[in-house]
C-alpha cells in the first residue's frame, strides 16, 4: 500500500514538473478576443471585385473546414457581382446592336 502511495506521489510529482515546464516555455496560452457575433475577418471591397480580392480571400477556419457563413457570403457577393457585370454586358451588346442597325440604315440611305 505504501508503495503505491509514494508511486502515485511520483506520478504527481512528474506531471506538475512537466505543466510548469511546459508553461514556462510555451506562455499562458493567451488568444486574441473571440469576435463578437456577426463579425468576420474575410473582408471584400464594397464595389468592383478583382481578380486579387478573390486570390487573397481567406476564410475563418472551424472544426469541420471552413466557416459555412463566411463562405456563403463571400460566394453571394461574388455571385451578385458577376449578376451585374453580366447585366452591363448585356445592356452593352443590346446598344451595340441597335448602333450597328442605325449605321446599315444610314449607309442604305446614303447609297440611295
Amino acid at each position: 500500500m505504501a508503495s503505491a502511495l509514494i508511486y502515485l506521489l511520483v506520478v504527481l510529482a512528474v506531471a506538475a514538473v512537466v505543466f510548469l515546464l511546459a508553461s514556462l516555455v510555451f506562455g499562458r496560452g493567451e488568444q486574441l478576443a473571440p469576435l463578437p457575433p456577426g463579425s468576420t475577418p474575410t473582408r471584400l471591397p464594397p464595389a468592383d471585385i478583382e481578380g486579387a480580392d478573390v486570390r487573397a480571400l481567406r476564410f475563418q477556419q472551424v472544426l469541420r473546414g471552413y466557416k459555412a457563413s463566411e463562405v456563403d457570403w463571400a460566394l453571394e457577393r461574388l455571385a451578385g457581382q458577376l449578376d451585374e457585370l453580366h447585366g452591363r454586358i448585356a445592356v452593352l451588346e443590346r446598344q451595340l446592336d441597335v448602333a450597328g442597325q442605325q449605321l446599315q440604315k444610314a449607309r442604305a440611305e446614303r447609297e440611295d
